[in-house]
This record gives structure tokens, sequence and C-alpha cells, in this order.
């Protein structure tokens, strides 16, 4: 990404593309038994996060949000932020930046990397939770079965994938900080 606070015509591609990815790879979910889909998009933000760092996959996270606030995928809407899930989706952009930090900071900070890749995790699961005790009038324990118990050793995969994939992107692209 640029040094400057502006973004090139090759950031907003990226961004796009990076909505995209994260649009299709939302369409991946298995149901579960108490509401919590166990979807590929927190696979896909932390590809963005990792392979374009966080401003630019914060962007590409709210674009894909606002995308599918307005039902651009023909089963969004408004309706899915103030749902079970809604914190989960809320807090997408703020995982995404977390974890872009992280990548962006490895060497500088030894260690950065996975711990900013658990953060942005954990901050995720903690909104999600959240928003789910309010909505579903769930008890902390409930919603922490529903929505975070299941999903610990796909969350532990995909994270991994994401990274080494992510990383070896991000060497290849033109026009991304190298890390």
């Amino acid at each position: 990404m640029n040094q400057t606070s502006k973004f090139s015509v090759r950031d907003i591609c990226y961004a796009g593309l990076f909505a995209a990815v994260i649009a299709v790879m939302a369409q991946i979910s298995i149901p579960m038994p108490l509401g919590v889909p166990m979807t590929m998009q927190t696979f896909a933000i932390t590809l963005a996060a990792v392979v374009l760092g966080s401003k630019l996959s914060a962007i590409a996270t709210l674009v894909y949000l606002l995308l599918g606030a307005v039902g651009a995928n023909f089963s969004g809407g408004i309706d899915k932020f103030v749902g079970p899930t809604g914190g989960f989706l809320i807090s997408f952009p703020i995982m995404a930046y977390i974890i872009g930090l992280g990548v962006e900071h490895r060497d500088a900070f030894k260690g950065a990397f996975p711990v900013a890749v658990v953060v942005g995790t954990v901050v995720n699961y903690i909104v999600g939770v959240i928003l789910f005790v309010i909505v579903a009038h769930s008890t902390v324990s409930v919603a922490v079965s529903a929505c975070v118990l299941p999903f610990i050793p796909t969350a532990i995969i995909k994270a991994v994938l994401a990274c080494v994939l992510g990383l070896n992107i991000r060497k290849r692209i033109p026009g991304v900080k190298k890390a």
C-alpha cells in the first residue's frame, strides 16, 4: 500500500478483489446446532489482512459488509448485523486491522504477527459472543458453547493456512509493502 494516506487505483482494486474473495468464501457455510454457522469468512478476513495489511484489509472488509448490508449477495441485508451472528460481522474490520498490523510489524517486534492473529480472532469471538448474548437472550456460557468452542479447531487450521498462503501471496504481488 502507498505510504501516503491516499489510495491508488491498485489499492482500490486489491480491496475490491479481497471483498469479492470474502464474499465467495462466505458462501462456504456449514450450519451448526445453535444457529452460528461455520464459514470460511474468517479464513478470507485473515488472508486479506496478511496480504493487504491493516488499513487496506479493513477497507476490503468494510466494502464486503456494505455490499452485504444492501443485500448484494441476495441473502444479506442490514438485519444480518443485528441478528445472533451480527457481532462477528461487525468485528471483521477490527479483526482485519489487528492482524494486518501484526504482519506489518512482524520484523520490528518478534512475535507480533502470531499474537496479532490470536488477538484479532479473540476480538472477533468476544464481539460475536456479546451480541449473541444480547440478541438470543442467552447466557455467556451458552454463547461460548455456540459461538466459540466448536470453532476453535477449525479456527486454528484456517488461521495457519491463511497466514502461510497470505505471506506467500504478499511476497509476489506488486504494490504491497513487503513484510
